[in-house]
């Protein structure tokens, strides 16, 4: 029953929150290695000044969760629903204006299940 409890409680969270894609379980969050070719994860170490044409949702969305955790590519892509180039691009300028840490995760060894 805890499962079911725990399922529900977490549908009723995301489908009845105006901010669903920030109220995800740290379970959701997990990086995924597999998913992110390069094993590269970011974490935002200041707001950098956006070009105009990125002022959207997505895109703050995403650099307020990068405030909080590091993410990697496939989640810019998978929950934040950015394209693949998209994200290439706010990577690739966060890491120009040196506003993220870059850290490989391919160098630490996975956790036991």
């Amino acid at each position: 029953m805890p499962r079911l409890y725990a399922s529900l409680h977490l549908w009723i969270r995301k489908t009845t929150s105006s901010f669903a894609q920030l109220c995800s379980a740290p379970q959701d969050t997990v990086l995924d290695d597999a998913a992110d070719r390069h094993g590269l994860i970011y974490r935002l170490r200041e707001w950098p000044a956006l070009p105009e044409a990125w002022h959207t949702a997505p895109v703050f969305r995403a650099l307020s969760v990068m405030s909080q955790r590091p993410v990697n590519r496939h989640w810019l892509i998978a929950r934040q629903g950015m394209a693949p180039a998209q994200a290439d691009a706010l990577i690739r300028y966060l890491v120009t204006h040196d506003a993220v840490d870059v850290v490989d995760a391919t160098a630490f060894t996975p956790a036991p299940h």
